[in-house]
């Protein structure tokens, strides 16, 4: 059993930043894992944000990229999720979310993933 912890979440004005990160308790590293942040507004349905391969595979949702930058420490069981110019409508709980490289691989912002977190809020006031 995997367990996903998030942390990092608050209150911010626009334009400002925040880092979000992920511990993944497993047996072995999670360089075998595809982490992944996704993001769900009230009234919305989740959205896929970023998600990292060990190997070097990222990939962003098109209303986050250029200001959002994913990240991950192996060694650490650590992923993070740095947020920069955020604006209003990123208020959202924001989800990690780990499975194994080979599940994911194919639609890592859209996979179903098998672990998740149990979220941390961000809320970016105008």
């Amino acid at each position: 059993q995997v367990k996903v912890v998030e942390s990092g979440g608050g209150l911010v004005q626009a334009g400002g930043s925040l880092r979000l990160s992920c511990i993944a308790s497993v047996s072995e590293s999670i360089s075998r894992y595809y982490m992944a942040w996704f993001r769900q507004a009230p009234g919305k349905e989740r959205e896929g944000v970023a998600s990292s391969s060990s190997s070097g595979d990222i990939f962003y949702a098109d209303t986050v990229k250029g200001r959002f930058t994913i990240s991950r420490d192996d060694a650490k069981n650590t992923a993070y999720l740095q947020m920069d110019s955020l604006k209003p409508e990123d208020t959202a709980m924001y989800y990690c979310a780990a499975d194994f490289y080979w599940r994911a691989r194919l639609r890592p912002l859209s996979y179903s993933y098998s672990y998740w977190g149990q979220g941390t809020q961000v809320t970016v006031s105008s």
